[in-house]
């Protein structure tokens, strides 16, 4: 097993360099720079315009700066954010722990009731309950997220049940450690909600779907017909192989930890990396954004190893050789 993880790892190195660099040239691609905001500015005069070129390095070619970003990243040096001007790896890992808490909540809340509400359909198939998951499944996979995340926060702002924006109160410091929990996730609840229900919709079909198919195989039907209680036939022997495509399903789930909840925080106010991505993209900061999307690169390759290892460890069949 070791071996395995130690292979796949050294694999996952000229994997991250490649996409790295394509992350780069599509930077480099796309028309204009950083500096493109104060050109439109009469009062900043050529020669401060090529000083700060200078000075972030642009006046180099491409593929210099690519080289010199990529030695420093090898020794954890991501370079300085053009806009924040500050080392990309200090506000990359301010607002990391305000993206996880979010995205790994609607995560495992997406993951539990996709396959308690999918293997709940896939037992009462065809009945009044499964046509009104599936009318649930399929209005919640239609609604795109960020759409949905408009909605609860127009209902936030009628209502005033839940905050329309931020993280935490402005009193949050004031509190005792219990109150700032409850806070916390006060303010959690809305962009949970919508990206959670996106996520938890696909999965209870896709977990209906793999359940169904195992049941109406030769070895269930030859369970049932020995006498075996149904509910050992379903919860020991068919959920045991129906789960494993969600277990390769979960790879990418992990993956789109951070491109899930883009949208999302820029509707709530979110501090998190979703926020600082969009404005990375939208003031052209180069060595955010490449970063960014190194880290992305890293989560699907950690995503695909856990999948891979989760699945051997379920699956006999399956030998990480």
């Amino acid at each position: 097993m070791l071996k395995y993880i130690a292979r796949r790892l050294i694999i996952a190195i000229p994997e991250l360099i490649i996409i790295s660099f394509m992350v780069f040239m599509i930077m480099e691609a796309a028309p204009g720079d950083f500096l493109d905001q104060y050109k439109l500015d009469p009062s900043m005069s050529k020669e401060t315009l090529e000083a700060m070129k200078r000075e972030l390095g642009l006046d180099q070619h491409p593929l210099v700066r690519y080289f010199k970003w990529l030695s420093g990243a090898v020794r954890g040096n991501f370079g300085y954010s053009f806009y924040y001007r500050r080392p990309v790896s200090k506000l990359i890992w301010e607002r990391v722990a305000a993206t996880l808490s979010l995205s790994l909540t609607s995560l495992a809340g997406s993951w539990i009731l996709g396959i308690a509400l999918g293997t709940f359909a896939a037992l009462k198939k065809y009945s009044l309950a499964d046509k009104i998951l599936t009318v649930f499944a399929f209005s919640f996979i239609a609604v795109p997220s960020f759409f949905l995340g408009l909605i609860l926060l127009y209902l936030a702002a009628r209502t005033g049940w839940f905050p329309i924006g931020g993280m935490i109160s402005i009193d949050h410091n004031s509190m005792t450690a219990w109150e700032r929990f409850k806070d916390l996730l006060w303010h959690m609840t809305l962009p949970a909600t919508a990206l959670t229900l996106g996520s938890m919709a696909g999965l209870m079909r896709y977990m209906r779907g793999s359940l169904l198919d195992v049941l109406n195989e030769d070895y269930v039907t030859f369970a049932r017909a020995k006498g075996m209680p149904e509910r050992i036939v379903v919860f020991k022997h068919a959920m045991r192989n129906a789960i494993n495509p969600m277990i390769t399903f979960l790879g990418f789930s992990i993956s789109g930890i951070l491109g899930g909840s883009l949208f999302i925080e820029n509707i709530f106010a979110w501090p998190g990396m979703g926020r600082l991505i969009y404005q990375a993209l939208i003031q052209k900061d180069l060595y955010l954004v490449i970063t960014s999307g190194l880290i992305s690169a890293v989560l699907l390759v950690v995503g695909n190893l856990v999948a891979d290892i989760l699945l051997a460890l379920v699956d006999p069949r399956v030998r990480l050789t």
